[in-house]
């Protein structure tokens, strides 16, 4: 009898029929934390991956107590479950999101971030590995305008130049004591003393360090998450492996020496290359070094100096 009684009778909505105690607007009301899975396509293959995702509107209306946050998460699970994610999927999911909130909203936001998963080759050997790149995209609709921004961080290697000038300057010093001027050279004494750790008896520091590159791109273009990434580590060249072998710790020993990096460098490497993407409207960049010298990080940050762009924002 309670549970018929309980059927017919319409259940109260808190939030729409109860003003606000307190009148005034809100830039952004939502959720955050959404898991759901969202799909990816490119070069014929649809990939899977595990996503967290922000959904917001704006509440215009000063008096009205709270917007219909089961719209937004229903609206996120049927549209990223069911579609590739792409610029044209995004825009419609925020436009369903205003849709919904007809006369409540007129900005919609709405961000998706996963790690998306890469096979690398190894530099020298034939085997491979996965790397994990955190990624992020974040849509919005304001005013009628749509905005979409990536935003990815890829892990590098960075050895110090400084750092190096001063190993060079100590193994002269000690080349110079081991091997007095005047003094005939013997070629296999020179090269077994090279190899030796008497010889090489100082080495210049390196650390792991984090790109963070926030783009945005012209709406007509795709998701291409995996040609910024590559664009990135070609311009850095000496990303994080995966497979390593002797031999490629060995070319990854290379490509650092060759590749001499203060966290000026690194940004500067980043900047070039996004400039030269006629897809890029704008981007944001920090390089963090996150020195083995110090217990502090070096940190260097770039835009492409839009107007009305991104800031040069220290976070």
């Amino acid at each position: 009898m309670l549970a018929e009684v309980g059927a017919a009778r319409a259940m109260p909505d808190i939030a729409k029929d109860a003003g606000a105690s307190i009148a005034g607007t809100l830039d952004w009301v939502g959720m955050d934390r959404i898991d759901v899975p969202i799909r990816l396509g490119g070069d014929g293959e649809t990939t899977t991956s595990a996503a967290r995702v922000a959904a917001y509107v704006n509440l215009k209306q000063p008096d009205v107590r709270g917007i219909h946050m089961s719209r937004l998460y229903l609206h996120v699970e049927r549209s990223l479950a069911d579609e590739a994610l792409t610029p044209c999927s995004i825009r419609r999911l925020l436009r369903n999101f205003l849709e919904s909130h007809a006369q409540l909203s007129d900005r919609a936001l709405v961000r998706i971030s996963f790690d998306h998963l890469v096979r690398r080759p190894a530099l020298a050997s034939a085997n491979s590995g996965w790397k994990s790149y955190p990624v992020t995209v974040t849509g919005m609709i304001d005013k009628g305008h749509f905005s979409l921004e990536l935003h990815c961080e890829v892990l590098y290697s960075s050895t110090c130049p400084c750092s190096a000038a001063l190993a060079r300057q100590l193994i002269q010093q000690r080349f110079a004591a081991d091997f007095g001027p005047g003094r005939p050279l013997d070629h296999d004494a020179v090269v077994a003393w090279l190899g030796s750790e008497q010889g090489i008896c100082a080495t210049p520091h390196s650390q792991r360090s984090v790109a963070s590159v926030r783009v945005k791109f012209a709406p007509a273009f795709a998701f291409p998450i995996v040609e910024l990434i590559d664009r990135i580590e070609d311009a850095l060249k000496t990303p994080v492996q995966a497979a390593v072998k002797r031999e490629d710790e060995q070319a990854f020993a290379l490509l650092n020496g060759a590749n001499l990096m203060f966290c000026e460098d690194a940004a500067r490497r980043i900047q070039s290359t996004l400039e030269r993407d006629e897809r890029i409207l704008d981007f944001h960049v920090r390089a963090t070094h996150q020195e083995s010298l110090h217990p502090h990080d070096a940190v260097a940050y770039a835009t492409k100096g839009v107007a009305g762009g991104y800031s040069i924002e220290i976070a």
